[in-house]
């Protein structure tokens, strides 16, 4: 008799696979919703970084505003105000501004 109810019980159960479904799609969500995005602005900055140049306006991590005097290899020479230098982690500047804005040095 136990073996009747068993074997209909084990006809009834769903595929093993459909329990991991709810599991993959929340990867996937948040895959979508912030994985994804924090990583195509890491690019962006990464990229931002890179094409620092002499002249450039930007602004530190720290809040700094700045305009680029040298760039070397993992640091950046700023000028803060009139005969206010500094060097900067390359990786601290947080955003080059749009050429166009009120200067920094004024």
């Amino acid at each position: 008799m136990l073996d009747i109810l068993a074997a209909a019980g084990a006809g009834d159960a769903p595929p093993g696979w459909l329990q991991w479904l709810p599991i993959l799609g929340m990867i996937l969500i948040f895959w979508f919703l912030i994985i994804r995005p924090q990583m195509k602005r890491q690019k962006e900055h990464q990229q931002k970084v890179e094409g620092l140049k002499k002249g450039d306006q930007v602004v530190t991590a720290g809040g700094l505003i700045g305009k680029v005097l040298k760039v070397n290899d993992d640091n950046v020479e700023l000028e803060l105000a009139k005969d206010v230098r500094v060097k900067a982690v390359k990786h601290t500047i947080g955003d080059v501004l749009q050429p166009g804005g009120k200067p920094a040095n004024d």
